[in-house]
């Protein structure tokens, strides 16, 4: 997902949301419950996508230029390129990061 930084509305679900709603629809058995949580997702999207390029925690380890930001449960990294704002994944808090980023060798 990337948008311009002032241009927020141009953001669209990926794959990355899909994961998200589905776990939350299994565990809480509501649809309603786990497309409320992928909207609050959305909306903290697009609030990073509005704020400075240096929010969030710096993740070196993982690619000099991701960042990452908690968000109930979740963790979602994300990057800026200029004026342009992309989520590169959106992971629960509990996965090994390192393993989902393909280990450490993608500095």
């Amino acid at each position: 997902m990337a948008v311009e930084t002032g241009d927020v509305s141009r953001l669209r679900p990926s794959r990355s949301y899909r994961h998200p709603r589905l776990y939350v629809a299994e565990n809480s058995g509501s649809v309603a419950v786990a497309q409320g949580f992928v909207s609050d997702l959305r909306t903290q999207c697009h609030k990073l996508a509005a704020l400075e390029a240096t929010v969030g925690r710096p993740r070196p380890e993982l690619r000099v230029d991701i960042r990452s930001f908690p968000f109930k449960g979740y963790v979602i990294f994300f990057r800026h390129h200029g004026e342009r704002f992309e989520v590169v994944n959106i992971i629960e808090g509990h996965r090994d990061i390192d393993a989902v980023f393909g280990g450490k060798d993608k500095r």
